[in-house]
Protein backbone atom coordinates (compact mmCIF):
# COMPACT_ATOMS: atom_id res chain seq x y z
CA UNK A 1 0.00 0.00 0.00
CA UNK A 2 0.93 3.35 -0.93
CA UNK A 3 1.00 6.26 1.51
CA UNK A 4 -1.73 7.75 -1.40
CA UNK A 5 -3.98 5.23 -0.25
CA UNK A 6 -3.62 4.79 3.25
CA UNK A 7 -7.00 5.15 4.99
CA UNK A 8 -5.36 7.09 8.15
CA UNK A 9 -3.51 10.60 8.16
CA UNK A 10 -0.85 8.97 9.96
CA UNK A 11 0.32 6.76 7.92
CA UNK A 12 -0.41 8.69 4.80
CA UNK A 13 -0.31 12.34 4.82
CA UNK A 14 1.69 12.59 8.06
CA UNK A 15 3.91 9.11 7.54
CA UNK A 16 7.10 11.42 7.57
CA UNK A 17 6.15 12.82 11.02
CA UNK A 18 5.66 9.69 12.77
CA UNK A 19 8.37 7.11 11.63
CA UNK A 20 9.70 6.74 14.50
CA UNK A 21 6.70 5.94 16.41
CA UNK A 22 5.75 3.29 13.84
CA UNK A 23 8.54 0.29 15.01
CA UNK A 24 7.15 1.02 18.44
CA UNK A 25 3.18 1.04 17.84
CA UNK A 26 2.68 -1.13 14.56
CA UNK A 27 1.64 -4.31 14.48
CA UNK A 28 4.92 -4.98 13.45
CA UNK A 29 5.80 -3.27 16.42
CA UNK A 30 3.58 -5.37 18.41
CA UNK A 31 4.77 -8.43 17.62
CA UNK A 32 8.11 -8.05 18.20
CA UNK A 33 7.49 -6.90 21.78
CA UNK A 34 5.52 -9.73 22.53
CA UNK A 35 8.44 -12.16 21.22
CA UNK A 36 10.60 -10.54 23.29
CA UNK A 37 8.63 -10.89 26.53
CA UNK A 38 8.14 -14.75 25.65
CA UNK A 39 11.93 -15.15 24.73
CA UNK A 40 12.59 -13.20 27.93
CA UNK A 41 10.27 -15.38 30.15
CA UNK A 42 11.62 -18.61 28.68
CA UNK A 43 15.25 -17.39 29.59
CA UNK A 44 14.03 -16.57 32.93
CA UNK A 45 12.69 -20.17 33.49
CA UNK A 46 15.32 -21.75 32.28
CA UNK A 47 18.32 -19.72 33.97
CA UNK A 48 16.98 -17.81 36.45
CA UNK A 49 14.52 -20.20 38.47
CA UNK A 50 16.59 -23.33 36.82
CA UNK A 51 13.39 -25.74 36.54
CA UNK A 52 14.93 -28.00 34.55
CA UNK A 53 15.77 -31.21 36.09
CA UNK A 54 18.58 -33.87 36.90
CA UNK A 55 20.54 -31.58 34.19
CA UNK A 56 18.41 -32.45 31.56
CA UNK A 57 19.01 -29.27 29.80
CA UNK A 58 22.40 -27.68 29.54
CA UNK A 59 22.19 -24.39 27.47
CA UNK A 60 25.93 -23.70 26.38
CA UNK A 61 26.67 -19.92 25.59
CA UNK A 62 25.91 -20.81 21.74
CA UNK A 63 22.42 -22.41 22.69
CA UNK A 64 21.94 -18.31 24.82
CA UNK A 65 23.10 -16.44 21.56
CA UNK A 66 20.85 -18.51 19.63
CA UNK A 67 17.49 -17.72 22.19
CA UNK A 68 18.70 -13.92 22.25
CA UNK A 69 18.66 -13.65 18.51
CA UNK A 70 15.11 -14.67 17.95
CA UNK A 71 14.61 -11.00 19.05
CA UNK A 72 17.73 -9.30 17.95
CA UNK A 73 17.53 -10.34 14.21
CA UNK A 74 13.60 -10.56 14.39
CA UNK A 75 12.06 -8.79 11.09
CA UNK A 76 9.69 -8.02 8.89
CA UNK A 77 9.66 -11.65 7.26
CA UNK A 78 9.36 -12.93 10.92
CA UNK A 79 6.42 -10.60 11.66
CA UNK A 80 4.92 -11.71 8.79
CA UNK A 81 5.43 -15.68 9.30
CA UNK A 82 3.36 -15.22 12.77
CA UNK A 83 0.55 -13.56 10.68
CA UNK A 84 0.27 -16.62 8.56
CA UNK A 85 0.20 -18.62 11.69
CA UNK A 86 -2.50 -16.24 13.17
CA UNK A 87 -4.73 -16.74 10.33
CA UNK A 88 -4.69 -20.90 11.25
CA UNK A 89 -4.78 -20.05 15.71
CA UNK A 90 -7.05 -17.10 15.11
CA UNK A 91 -5.41 -16.18 18.00
CA UNK A 92 -2.82 -13.66 18.03
CA UNK A 93 -0.77 -14.36 21.21
CA UNK A 94 -0.75 -18.17 20.39
CA UNK A 95 0.76 -17.60 17.08
CA UNK A 96 4.25 -15.75 18.51
CA UNK A 97 4.21 -18.88 20.66
CA UNK A 98 4.01 -21.72 18.22
CA UNK A 99 6.67 -19.12 15.84
CA UNK A 100 9.16 -18.81 19.02
CA UNK A 101 8.73 -22.85 19.64
CA UNK A 102 9.09 -23.58 15.87
CA UNK A 103 12.61 -21.28 16.08
CA UNK A 104 13.64 -23.88 19.01
CA UNK A 105 12.91 -26.87 16.89
CA UNK A 106 15.27 -25.05 14.28
CA UNK A 107 17.73 -24.74 16.61
CA UNK A 108 18.00 -27.79 17.64
CA UNK A 109 16.31 -26.79 21.46
CA UNK A 110 13.55 -28.61 20.88
CA UNK A 111 14.27 -29.85 24.50
CA UNK A 112 12.75 -26.91 26.01
CA UNK A 113 9.99 -25.87 23.56
CA UNK A 114 7.52 -26.58 25.97
CA UNK A 115 8.80 -23.95 28.30
CA UNK A 116 7.66 -21.17 26.06
CA UNK A 117 5.05 -19.66 27.74
CA UNK A 118 4.87 -21.68 30.51
CA UNK A 119 2.10 -20.43 32.93
CA UNK A 120 1.23 -17.69 30.94
CA UNK A 121 -2.23 -16.20 29.93
CA UNK A 122 -1.92 -14.21 26.79
CA UNK A 123 -2.67 -10.98 28.94
CA UNK A 124 0.96 -11.81 30.61
CA UNK A 125 2.16 -11.40 27.20
CA UNK A 126 0.25 -8.44 25.76
CA UNK A 127 0.61 -6.16 28.90
CA UNK A 128 4.52 -6.75 29.05
CA UNK A 129 4.82 -6.48 25.36
CA UNK A 130 2.18 -3.16 25.72
CA UNK A 131 3.97 -2.16 28.76
CA UNK A 132 7.60 -2.03 26.84
CA UNK A 133 5.88 0.12 23.82
CA UNK A 134 4.38 2.48 26.65
CA UNK A 135 7.78 3.05 28.03
CA UNK A 136 9.17 3.54 24.34
CA UNK A 137 6.65 5.93 23.18
CA UNK A 138 6.55 8.10 26.67
CA UNK A 139 10.15 8.50 25.33
CA UNK A 140 9.68 9.77 22.41
CA UNK A 141 7.06 11.91 23.32
CA UNK A 142 9.33 13.54 26.48
CA UNK A 143 11.65 14.04 24.12
CA UNK A 144 9.59 16.50 21.88
CA UNK A 145 8.11 17.96 24.72
CA UNK A 146 11.56 18.80 26.13
CA UNK A 147 12.65 20.23 22.64
CA UNK A 148 9.57 22.22 22.98
CA UNK A 149 10.72 23.87 26.60
CA UNK A 150 14.04 24.17 25.24
CA UNK A 151 12.79 26.38 22.36
CA UNK A 152 10.38 28.05 25.07
CA UNK A 153 13.07 28.93 26.97
CA UNK A 154 15.32 30.41 24.27
CA UNK A 155 12.04 32.69 23.31
CA UNK A 156 11.95 33.46 26.87
CA UNK A 157 15.82 34.57 27.26
CA UNK A 158 15.28 36.35 23.94
CA UNK A 159 12.11 38.93 24.71
CA UNK A 160 13.18 38.69 28.14
CA UNK A 161 12.51 42.23 28.67
CA UNK A 162 10.33 43.34 25.72
CA UNK A 163 7.51 44.74 26.93
CA UNK A 164 4.01 44.26 25.64
CA UNK A 165 -0.24 44.77 26.06
CA UNK A 166 -1.84 42.44 28.46
CA UNK A 167 -5.59 41.27 27.18
CA UNK A 168 -7.91 39.67 29.57
CA UNK A 169 -11.39 38.82 28.50
CA UNK A 170 -9.42 39.95 24.64
CA UNK A 171 -9.27 43.53 26.51
CA UNK A 172 -5.87 45.91 27.24
CA UNK A 173 -4.97 44.84 30.53
CA UNK A 174 -1.69 45.62 32.69
CA UNK A 175 1.60 45.32 30.97
CA UNK A 176 4.25 41.84 31.10
CA UNK A 177 6.89 41.15 28.77
CA UNK A 178 7.19 38.03 26.05
CA UNK A 179 9.53 36.36 27.66
CA UNK A 180 7.52 36.12 30.45
CA UNK A 181 4.82 35.23 28.38
CA UNK A 182 7.10 32.15 27.00
CA UNK A 183 8.38 31.29 30.45
CA UNK A 184 4.67 30.69 31.51
CA UNK A 185 4.48 27.90 28.96
CA UNK A 186 7.79 26.52 29.14
CA UNK A 187 7.30 25.91 33.19
CA UNK A 188 4.05 24.30 32.36
CA UNK A 189 4.95 22.26 30.26
CA UNK A 190 8.50 21.43 32.37
CA UNK A 191 5.76 20.09 34.76
CA UNK A 192 4.81 17.62 32.84
CA UNK A 193 7.89 16.71 31.25
CA UNK A 194 9.06 16.30 34.83
CA UNK A 195 6.48 13.79 36.12
CA UNK A 196 6.62 11.70 32.42
CA UNK A 197 10.77 11.50 33.23
CA UNK A 198 9.82 9.83 37.15
CA UNK A 199 6.65 7.73 36.08
CA UNK A 200 7.66 3.98 35.54
CA UNK A 201 5.34 1.70 33.53
CA UNK A 202 3.85 -1.09 35.32
CA UNK A 203 3.42 -5.05 34.11
CA UNK A 204 2.53 -8.16 35.38
CA UNK A 205 2.67 -11.77 34.86
CA UNK A 206 0.76 -13.80 37.20
CA UNK A 207 -1.15 -15.80 35.24
CA UNK A 208 -5.05 -16.31 34.08
CA UNK A 209 -6.83 -14.61 36.96
CA UNK A 210 -3.44 -13.00 38.84
CA UNK A 211 -3.02 -15.32 41.72
CA UNK A 212 -0.15 -17.80 39.98
CA UNK A 213 -2.65 -20.65 39.99
CA UNK A 214 -0.70 -22.76 37.21
CA UNK A 215 2.64 -21.86 38.77
CA UNK A 216 1.84 -22.79 42.46
CA UNK A 217 -0.02 -25.79 41.26
CA UNK A 218 3.22 -27.30 39.28
CA UNK A 219 5.97 -25.64 41.79
CA UNK A 220 4.60 -24.56 44.85
CA UNK A 221 8.33 -24.31 46.36
CA UNK A 222 8.82 -21.61 44.17
CA UNK A 223 8.23 -17.97 45.71
CA UNK A 224 6.17 -17.09 42.53
CA UNK A 225 5.51 -13.58 43.87
CA UNK A 226 8.71 -12.86 43.93
CA UNK A 227 10.24 -14.03 41.04
CA UNK A 228 7.41 -12.19 38.86
CA UNK A 229 8.73 -8.88 40.27
CA UNK A 230 12.15 -10.01 39.37
CA UNK A 231 11.37 -11.25 35.80
CA UNK A 232 9.50 -7.67 35.39
CA UNK A 233 12.57 -5.49 37.26
CA UNK A 234 15.26 -7.23 35.68
CA UNK A 235 14.41 -8.53 32.18
CA UNK A 236 11.84 -5.88 31.53
CA UNK A 237 13.04 -2.96 33.12
CA UNK A 238 9.89 -2.16 34.35
CA UNK A 239 7.89 -1.77 37.60
CA UNK A 240 6.32 -4.94 38.73
CA UNK A 241 2.38 -5.24 39.34
CA UNK A 242 0.38 -7.62 41.82
CA UNK A 243 -2.82 -6.65 42.29
CA UNK A 244 -4.71 -7.59 39.33
CA UNK A 245 -7.03 -9.89 37.51
CA UNK A 246 -6.67 -11.31 34.34
CA UNK A 247 -5.28 -8.19 32.83
CA UNK A 248 -3.30 -5.36 34.13
CA UNK A 249 -5.54 -2.20 35.66
CA UNK A 250 -3.57 0.39 33.68
CA UNK A 251 -2.54 2.66 35.75
CA UNK A 252 0.26 3.43 34.70
CA UNK A 253 -0.77 3.65 31.50
CA UNK A 254 -4.07 5.98 32.63
CA UNK A 255 -1.45 8.23 34.22
CA UNK A 256 1.23 8.70 31.87
CA UNK A 257 -1.57 9.52 29.19
CA UNK A 258 -3.45 12.07 31.40
CA UNK A 259 -0.30 13.72 31.94
CA UNK A 260 -0.08 13.67 28.11
CA UNK A 261 -3.63 15.16 27.80
CA UNK A 262 -2.02 18.14 30.26
CA UNK A 263 0.61 18.40 27.85
CA UNK A 264 -1.78 18.55 24.80
CA UNK A 265 -4.08 20.83 26.18
CA UNK A 266 -1.21 23.24 27.36
CA UNK A 267 0.43 22.85 23.79
CA UNK A 268 -3.18 23.86 22.32
CA UNK A 269 -3.17 27.04 24.83
CA UNK A 270 0.29 28.00 23.36
CA UNK A 271 -1.10 27.20 19.36
CA UNK A 272 -4.11 29.74 20.45
CA UNK A 273 -1.58 32.97 21.59
CA UNK A 274 -0.06 32.59 18.65
CA UNK A 275 -2.00 32.73 16.01
CA UNK A 276 -3.54 35.39 18.40
CA UNK A 277 -0.59 37.63 18.91
CA UNK A 278 0.36 36.89 14.76
CA UNK A 279 -3.14 38.24 14.04
CA UNK A 280 -2.32 41.40 15.80
CA UNK A 281 1.02 41.95 14.46
CA UNK A 282 3.22 41.70 17.19
CA UNK A 283 5.10 38.44 14.98
CA UNK A 284 5.51 38.33 11.54
CA UNK A 285 6.25 35.10 9.79
CA UNK A 286 9.18 33.96 8.16
CA UNK A 287 8.40 33.61 4.15
CA UNK A 288 9.66 29.97 1.83
CA UNK A 289 9.68 30.74 -1.97
CA UNK A 290 7.31 28.97 -3.72
CA UNK A 291 4.59 28.56 -0.29
CA UNK A 292 1.02 30.16 -1.01
CA UNK A 293 -1.00 31.23 1.88
CA UNK A 294 -4.31 31.45 0.48
CA UNK A 295 -5.85 30.13 -3.05
CA UNK A 296 -7.25 33.36 -4.06
CA UNK A 297 -5.85 36.16 -1.39
CA UNK A 298 -2.04 36.24 -2.65
CA UNK A 299 -0.75 38.51 0.29
CA UNK A 300 -2.10 36.10 2.84
CA UNK A 301 0.87 33.95 5.20
CA UNK A 302 -1.35 31.79 7.34
CA UNK A 303 -0.57 30.45 11.01
CA UNK A 304 -1.23 27.26 9.52
CA UNK A 305 1.84 25.08 11.72
CA UNK A 306 -0.01 26.09 14.85
CA UNK A 307 -3.62 25.90 13.71
CA UNK A 308 -2.49 22.19 12.58
CA UNK A 309 -0.63 21.25 15.76
CA UNK A 310 -4.14 22.61 17.66
CA UNK A 311 -6.50 20.41 15.27
CA UNK A 312 -3.78 17.30 15.98
CA UNK A 313 -3.50 18.01 19.44
CA UNK A 314 -7.52 17.72 19.68
CA UNK A 315 -7.28 14.56 18.37
CA UNK A 316 -4.70 13.14 20.60
CA UNK A 317 -6.23 14.55 23.75
CA UNK A 318 -9.58 12.39 22.71
CA UNK A 319 -8.48 9.49 21.83
CA UNK A 320 -5.97 9.31 25.08
CA UNK A 321 -8.80 10.13 27.78
CA UNK A 322 -10.99 7.33 26.14
CA UNK A 323 -7.97 5.10 26.56
CA UNK A 324 -6.92 6.14 30.05
CA UNK A 325 -10.70 5.85 31.41
CA UNK A 326 -11.69 2.77 29.21
CA UNK A 327 -8.70 0.62 29.45
CA UNK A 328 -9.33 0.81 33.61
CA UNK A 329 -12.36 -1.24 33.20
CA UNK A 330 -12.88 -4.60 32.70
CA UNK A 331 -15.75 -7.15 33.54
CA UNK A 332 -15.14 -9.38 36.17
CA UNK A 333 -12.06 -10.67 36.16
CA UNK A 334 -11.25 -10.18 31.63
CA UNK A 335 -13.58 -9.13 28.82
CA UNK A 336 -11.68 -8.60 25.57
CA UNK A 337 -12.98 -4.70 25.06
CA UNK A 338 -9.82 -3.33 26.06
CA UNK A 339 -7.69 -5.63 23.30
CA UNK A 340 -9.23 -3.37 20.39
CA UNK A 341 -8.99 0.09 22.20
CA UNK A 342 -5.43 -0.74 22.93
CA UNK A 343 -4.31 -0.96 19.18
CA UNK A 344 -4.81 2.27 19.04
CA UNK A 345 -2.21 3.72 21.52
CA UNK A 346 -0.18 4.06 18.61
CA UNK A 347 -2.61 6.53 16.95
CA UNK A 348 -3.26 8.37 20.27
CA UNK A 349 0.99 9.16 20.73
CA UNK A 350 0.91 9.67 16.82
CA UNK A 351 -1.25 12.44 16.56
CA UNK A 352 0.39 14.13 19.81
CA UNK A 353 3.48 13.93 18.29
CA UNK A 354 2.55 15.42 14.97
CA UNK A 355 0.90 18.08 17.40
CA UNK A 356 4.07 19.28 19.04
CA UNK A 357 6.22 18.44 16.01
CA UNK A 358 4.03 21.33 14.26
CA UNK A 359 3.88 23.60 16.65
CA UNK A 360 8.33 23.74 16.96
CA UNK A 361 7.27 24.52 12.70
CA UNK A 362 5.16 27.29 13.72
CA UNK A 363 7.53 28.59 16.54
CA UNK A 364 10.61 28.41 14.47
CA UNK A 365 9.06 30.94 11.91
CA UNK A 366 8.13 33.25 14.35
CA UNK A 367 9.78 37.23 14.13
CA UNK A 368 9.17 39.78 16.72
CA UNK A 369 7.47 42.85 15.86
CA UNK A 370 8.48 45.30 18.82
CA UNK A 371 7.24 48.48 16.48
CA UNK A 372 4.12 46.94 16.74
CA UNK A 373 4.17 46.35 20.19
CA UNK A 374 5.25 49.71 21.43
CA UNK A 375 2.68 51.08 19.45
CA UNK A 376 -0.10 49.32 21.24
CA UNK A 377 1.45 49.88 24.70
CA UNK A 378 1.43 53.80 23.29
CA UNK A 379 -1.86 53.94 22.27
CA UNK A 380 -3.62 52.80 25.37
CA UNK A 381 -2.09 55.09 28.20
CA UNK A 382 -4.99 53.86 30.27
CA UNK A 383 -3.25 50.84 30.93
CA UNK A 384 -1.77 52.94 34.26
CA UNK A 385 -5.14 53.19 35.74
CA UNK A 386 -4.40 50.44 37.73
CA UNK A 387 -0.91 51.80 39.09
CA UNK A 388 -2.13 55.18 39.74
CA UNK A 389 -5.39 54.14 41.94
CA UNK A 390 -3.60 51.57 43.65
CA UNK A 391 -1.30 54.63 44.52
CA UNK A 392 -4.08 56.77 45.32
CA UNK A 393 -5.83 54.30 47.83
CA UNK A 394 -2.28 54.17 49.80
CA UNK A 395 -1.77 57.95 50.11
CA UNK A 396 -5.69 58.11 51.34
CA UNK A 397 -6.89 59.88 48.38
CA UNK A 398 -11.28 59.79 47.84
CA UNK A 399 -12.72 57.21 45.56
CA UNK A 400 -9.35 56.63 43.71
CA UNK A 401 -10.98 53.61 41.57
CA UNK A 402 -14.44 55.45 41.09
CA UNK A 403 -12.36 58.81 39.91
CA UNK A 404 -10.36 56.80 37.11
CA UNK A 405 -12.93 54.80 36.27
CA UNK A 406 -14.75 57.81 34.87
CA UNK A 407 -11.28 58.98 33.60
CA UNK A 408 -10.53 55.93 31.52
CA UNK A 409 -13.46 53.63 31.05
CA UNK A 410 -14.87 53.06 27.52
CA UNK A 411 -12.50 55.55 26.24
CA UNK A 412 -8.78 56.75 25.28
CA UNK A 413 -6.84 58.92 27.08
CA UNK A 414 -3.63 59.89 25.84
CA UNK A 415 -0.76 61.50 28.09
CA UNK A 416 -1.96 64.97 28.62
CA UNK A 417 -4.79 63.35 30.35
CA UNK A 418 -3.12 61.09 32.75
CA UNK A 419 -0.62 64.27 33.59
CA UNK A 420 -3.31 66.69 34.70
CA UNK A 421 -4.88 63.82 36.58
CA UNK A 422 -1.86 63.41 38.54
CA UNK A 423 -1.60 67.15 38.52
CA UNK A 424 -4.67 67.35 40.53
CA UNK A 425 -4.34 64.86 43.51
CA UNK A 426 -4.17 66.54 46.55
CA UNK A 427 -3.09 63.91 49.00
CA UNK A 428 -0.13 62.24 46.88
CA UNK A 429 3.59 63.73 47.99
CA UNK A 430 5.16 65.46 45.15
CA UNK A 431 7.99 63.25 44.71
CA UNK A 432 5.26 60.36 44.14
CA UNK A 433 4.03 62.08 42.16
CA UNK A 434 6.95 62.38 39.64
CA UNK A 435 7.18 59.16 39.88
CA UNK A 436 3.90 58.59 38.24
CA UNK A 437 4.47 61.11 35.72
CA UNK A 438 7.07 59.04 34.30
CA UNK A 439 5.66 55.88 34.10
CA UNK A 440 4.76 54.52 30.61
CA UNK A 441 2.98 51.97 29.63
CA UNK A 442 6.29 49.96 28.36
CA UNK A 443 7.63 50.58 31.65
CA UNK A 444 4.82 49.28 33.67
CA UNK A 445 5.65 45.61 33.72
CA UNK A 446 6.06 44.84 37.31
CA UNK A 447 8.80 41.99 37.92
CA UNK A 448 7.80 40.45 34.68
CA UNK A 449 11.74 39.76 34.02
CA UNK A 450 12.98 38.99 37.53
CA UNK A 451 10.13 36.39 37.00
CA UNK A 452 12.04 35.03 33.92
CA UNK A 453 15.35 35.03 35.41
CA UNK A 454 13.90 32.92 38.47
CA UNK A 455 12.19 30.35 36.01
CA UNK A 456 16.10 29.68 34.94
CA UNK A 457 17.97 30.15 38.70
CA UNK A 458 14.87 27.23 40.37
CA UNK A 459 16.26 25.22 36.90
CA UNK A 460 20.11 25.13 37.98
Amino acid sequence: MTRIKAITALDGRYAGLTQELAEIFSEYGLIRHRVQVEVEWLKFIIGDLKLAQDGEFDLGPLDLKFIDEIVTKFDTKDAEQIKTIERMTNHDVKAVEYFVKDKLDKGGLSIIREWVHFACTSDDINNTAYALMLKKGKEVATELLNLSVEKLEEKAIAYKSIPMMSRTHGQPATPTTMGKEFVNFAWRIRQETMFLEGKDVQAKINGATGNYNAHWFVFPEIDWIAASQRFITLHLNLEPILFTTQINPNSSLSQVLHSLIRAAAILIDFDRDMWGYISLGYFKQQIKEGETGSSTMPHKVNPIDFENSEGNMGLAIAMMEHLAVKLQKSRFQRDLSDSTVLRSLGSAFGYFSIGVKNSLKGLSKLELNTQAMADDLENNQELLAEPFQTAMRVFGEENPYERLKDLTRGHKIGKKELQTFVEGLEKVPSAFKDRMGQLTPATYVGLAERLVDTYFNTKK
